[in-house]
């Protein structure tokens, strides 16, 4: 935990909107420092995941690609992406996910966003294609938790590439 309550302050700030693109989280997350332990860092992490608002959620998702898209840039942002959806892009169902993907969009007004790390294609489309039953409220809090889910996963390979 050293590494992390070291960096300076632009570099942890760059860092945690890497993780999670959302101003007021990144700051909520920088002013608990120092942490003690990872436990203590990823548990106020989530916490503050869990007080964004919908508009902050939604700014969070500004930062995310269509499932099965290619992130693109070099930042550290896009590479986890890109890790994350390794799988959604290879596989058979990639029409079929392009179509889920714009009757999401075109339903809830924002990209589909999943935890997609580990899960094949065929899951991510099922995924998508049963969350289109949701309504807007039960969709709102299956997104925030997605996104708390990528955070979460995002903060721990920052500590870990920390050291």
């Amino acid at each position: 935990m050293k590494a992390f309550n070291s960096l300076p302050p632009g570099e942890l700030e760059a860092d945690l909107l890497a993780v999670c693109a959302v101003p007021t989280w990144a700051a909520a997350v920088a002013a608990g420092r120092p942490y003690p332990s990872r436990e203590a860092l990823l548990s106020a992490a989530d916490a503050a995941a869990g007080a964004l608002s919908w508009p902050e959620v939604l700014a969070g998702l500004s930062a995310h690609p269509r499932i099965g898209e290619r992130a693109r840039g070099d930042s550290k942002e896009a590479a986890w992406s890109r890790r994350e959806q390794a799988t959604a892009a290879a596989g058979g169902a990639a029409a079929e996910l392009i179509e889920a993907n714009r009757a999401y969009e075109e339903k809830f007004g924002h990209v589909f966003l999943i935890f997609a790390s580990g899960k094949t294609q065929e899951e991510i489309l099922a995924a998508a294609r049963e969350r289109l039953d949701n309504d807007e409220e039960t969709e709102r809090r299956v997104v925030a938790g997605e996104l708390r889910k990528i955070a979460t996963l995002r903060l721990e390979r920052l500590i870990d590439g920390l050291g």
